[in-house]
C-alpha cells in the first residue's frame, strides 16, 4: 500500500506540474488574406427533363447534353475540362392521395445530366453562357471562381498571418506588462476563398454579364509563446 500511495503521489505531482505547465504562455492565432483577380472559373450546370417514359425522358436529356457538347468543342474547351458530375433517373409520382397499402401513382419519369466545365480563359466566360444555355440548359448549380496556381499567394497568405499573430502577442504582452519568451508552438489552419454562386434566372438573356472581382486566399495560423522570467 505504501509503494501504490508514493506511486499515486508522484503521478499526481507530475501531472500538475504538466497542467500548469501547458496553462503558462501567451497563445494567438493571426489571419492573413490576399485578395487577387481570378484567372479561372468552374460552372456547375445540366439539363433536367421529365417525360411520360424513362426513355423519352432521357432521349431528351441526351440530345440537348450532346448539343452542348459540340458547342462546347467549338468553343475550344479541352476535354479534360469537361467532366459529368451527376446522372439520375428517377420516377414522378402523382400528387392524389393513395389508399393505405397501395402503391404511389407513376406519373412520368425525370432525368438530369450535370457537368463540371472549367474555364481557363475568363473573357469567353459570358458568351460560353450564352451557348450552353441556348443549347437546352436548365439546371445551373454555381459558378466559382478561382487561381489556376495559388502557392504564391498561399505563401504570401501565411507570412500575413504569421505576421497578425506576432503583433498580436505583442500587443497583449505588452498591455500586461509581460515580456515575450521563445515561440513554443505553431500550428496552421483556414482556407482558401469559397464559391460565388449564382442563379439560373439571373441568365436567361443574351450576351450573359458576368464581374469576377477578386478571390480571397487566407491563411490562419495560430502560435503560443512562452512568457519571459
Amino acid at each position: 500500500m505504501r509503494i501504490i500511495g508514493m506511486v499515486l503521489s508522484v503521478w499526481l505531482a507530475v501531472g500538475i506540474g504538466t497542467w500548469t505547465q501547458a496553462q503558462e504562455g501567451i497563445t494567438v492565432t493571426g489571419t492573413g488574406l490576399v485578395s487577387l483577380p481570378p484567372d479561372m472559373a468552374s460552372i456547375s450546370l445540366g439539363v433536367t427533363e421529365r417525360a411520360p417514359t424513362a426513355g423519352e425522358a432521357m432521349a431528351l436529356v441526351s440530345g440537348s447534353v450532346a448539343a452542348m457538347l459540340t458547342k462546347l468543342e467549338e468553343m475550344d474547351v479541352a476535354p479534360a475540362d469537361r467532366q459529368t458530375s451527376g446522372l439520375y433517373l428517377r420516377p414522378v409520382f402523382g400528387d392524389r392521395q393513395r389508399e393505405a397499402g397501395t402503391p404511389p401513382d407513376i406519373t412520368g419519369y425525370e432525368a438530369g445530366n450535370n457537368l463540371t466545365i472549367t474555364v481557363r480563359d475568363l473573357t469567353t466566360l459570358g458568351a460560353l453562357l450564352d451557348a450552353v444555355i441556348s443549347e437546352g440548359v436548365n439546371d445551373f448549380n454555381g459558378l466559382r471562381f478561382g487561381l489556376q496556381d495559388d502557392a504564391a499567394a498561399q505563401a504570401q497568405a501565411r507570412r500575413k498571418a504569421v505576421e497578425d499573430a506576432m503583433a498580436k502577442a505583442a500587443q497583449l504582452a505588452d498591455a500586461a506588462g509581460l515580456e515575450l519568451g521563445r515561440i513554443t508552438m505553431m500550428r496552421e489552419g483556414g482556407q482558401g476563398g469559397g464559391p460565388r454562386p449564382m442563379e439560373m434566372s439571373a441568365m436567361r438573356s443574351m450576351d450573359v454579364p458576368v464581374e469576377a472581382g477578386e478571390v480571397g486566399i487566407t491563411a490562419q495560423v495560430t502560435m503560443v509563446y512562452n512568457i519571459a522570467p
